[in-house]
């Protein structure tokens, strides 16, 4: 051997999971660059499409954010007014986020796309390969005993 280092063996589950995650999220990107949302936002009203009204808390924990990430990606949206804040009148210390008809329409946008890539990975599978898929990703949940909400 002449020094030089070889390269370690890429990870069997974790690196085509990660390389997947960059394939969608460049696909979205490129797919929704009329929307000029980043992926970030695209996925929040996303899932406000579907779960809106709801607490703040529940979007931080959903998506795993940091109190000052959530704070910059919520003020983006509300300033472009496709999101509003308002009081939750369960807990007068905390707010809802809603859509805005702007909002709504957006999101909208953002699920057709969603929606075509689905159709689009489930032309090129079988259902056994789905099912093997599944398996897989029981299987990292169950090894990472991380109970996500």
């Amino acid at each position: 051997m002449t020094g030089a280092m070889s390269r370690p063996k890429p990870l069997r589950f974790l690196s085509p999971i990660h390389k997947a995650t960059r394939h969608i999220g460049v696909h979205l990107e490129n797919a929704l660059r009329e929307t000029e949302l980043a992926p970030q936002e695209g996925h929040l009203l996303s899932y406000l499409r579907s779960y809106a009204p709801c607490p703040i808390a529940e979007v931080v924990s959903v998506f795993g954010l940091r109190g000052s990430t959530a704070t910059a990606v919520l003020d983006r949206l509300e300033s472009r007014g496709l999101i509003r804040r308002e009081l939750n009148p369960n807990d007068r210390r905390s707010f809802l986020l809603d859509l805005t008809p702007a909002g709504r329409e957006a999101a909208e946008t953002v699920q057709a796309e969603v929606d075509r890539l689905e159709k689009a990975i489930a032309r090129r599978i079988t259902a056994e390969d789905e099912a093997g898929f599944r398996r897989v990703m029981n299987a990292i949940a169950e090894a990472t005993q991380v109970k996500l909400k």
